[in-house]
């Protein structure tokens, strides 16, 4: 009789889910788990609190709280993800079991569907048991809502993902240990080798410019200019203030400034020019694309707020999201270009005039890990041509 592909796929989830519940040590990494997490979520609610800010609570305790506890579910996730996923298969293969479950009517395919989802699963219950921190940031009621759904789906892709790479690995490993060791190597290649690369390729996108000064007609401290020698205010015939002067333009510039309302629109360039060093980082920010923390971060929706520039983020996951667009627009480009005042970056950033990152980095990371799975199965077919020295079959 064989088996529905389905069935079979189902089958082998729930052996690794038994064997998984089976075990204590199971148990203990998810209550250390909960209790590191909830010191977490403890803290940030109490450094945001009244008795902490002299009886002043902050704006966005919910959304900071909400983005650290899901930053720090995708944090130590991506951590343990790989030594639940890439010992899947290795750890059958050294102990004689995989031989026994290859003598089956299950296919190559539906071990390691099998394998991914189970690995999933278990992934995923580290997010489960974050819901009561997650409910509580939630009751401070300035969570912003239509992020909560996308930033939590982004977060379990983000998963699914890291075990679709531990158990590619694992089938193509013939010792679980080089499984591990370069399952974790692929998400600190993900992680910290993308943040690294884009670091260095700074160094290849500088450019030396000649910028205008911007001055902005409404506002007297813009128009103030100082000795580049001395420090010191230069005063109408271009010579350097005495300390006195200084201080008395001070207080005449502090007058006149009140009631001063900035508006970007009333800026004009000026034929004051200076030499600076500017950085392209608009070339090599797609570099940052395949970063999980950036995919997550890019995908969800900011506050309309925060989209506008009229606030900074009050979480983690917006402040990556906004450095990112900014990385995107090239956060130092020159102010003035033939005379014209040039958007500033951050602006363009956060009016959401660049096209998201997120599909580029998530479609890189699902052709890395269908490239390992893929190649993982060739290695599940029996009869195997040839094995690895040493390598135990039953």
């Amino acid at each position: 009789m064989n088996l529905g592909y389905v069935a079979g796929v189902r089958a082998v989830v729930d052996l690794e889910l038994k064997q998984r519940l089976r075990s204590k040590s199971w148990y203990v990494m998810l209550i250390v788990w909960f209790a590191v997490i909830g010191v977490v979520t403890a803290l940030a609610a109490y450094t945001s609190s009244a008795s902490w800010n002299g009886g002043l609570a902050d704006e966005g305790t919910g959304q900071l709280m909400f983005e650290l506890v899901v930053g720090f579910v995708l944090l130590f996730g991506l951590l343990v993800t790989p030594a639940l996923s890439a010992n899947s298969i290795t750890g059958d293969r050294a102990g004689g079991t995989l031989a026994i479950l290859q003598n089956t009517l299950l296919s190559p395919g539906q071990i390691l569907w099998g394998k991914w989802l189970a690995a999933w699963i278990a992934a995923l219950a580290f997010l489960l048991v974050t819901l009561p921190m997650i409910a509580w940031a939630m009751s401070y009621g300035d969570v912003y809502l239509p992020a909560v759904p996308v930033i939590l789906l982004m977060c379990a892709v983000e998963l699914g993902v890291a075990c679709a790479i531990g158990v590619g690995i694992s089938a193509r490993s013939s010792r679980p240990l080089f499984a591990v060791v370069t399952s974790y190597l692929m998400v600190a290649l993900l992680t910290v080798g993308t943040l690294i690369a884009f670091g260095l390729s700074l160094r290849f996108t500088q450019e030396e410019i000649v910028d205008y000064e911007v001055v902005n007609p409404k506002d007297p401290w813009s128009q103030v200019e100082y000795d580049s020698e001395t420090g010191r205010m230069l005063g109408e015939d271009g010579e350097p203030l005495s300390m006195a002067e200084e201080e008395e333009a001070y207080r005449e510039l502090d007058e006149q400034s009140r009631g001063f309302v900035y508006n970007p629109a009333d800026e004009v360039c000026t034929e004051r020019a200076y030499t600076r060093t500017i950085l392209h980082t608009e070339r090599t920010a797609w570099l940052l694309a395949a970063n999980p923390f950036v995919v997550t971060a890019d995908a969800v929706p900011l506050d309309p707020a925060d989209r506008e520039g009229m606030a900074s983020p009050d979480g983690p996951i917006g402040l990556i999201q906004l450095a990112v667009r900014s990385a995107q627009a090239g956060a130092e480009g020159p102010d003035c270009v033939d005379g014209e005042r040039q958007v500033d970056a951050y602006e363009s950033a956060a009016a959401g005039d660049l096209p998201p990152m997120w599909p580029l980095g998530l479609g890189v990371q699902l052709v890395i890990a269908a490239a390992l799975i893929i190649s993982g199965r060739r290695r599940l077919v029996t009869p195997a041509g040839r094995l690895a020295t040493g390598t135990r079959v039953a």
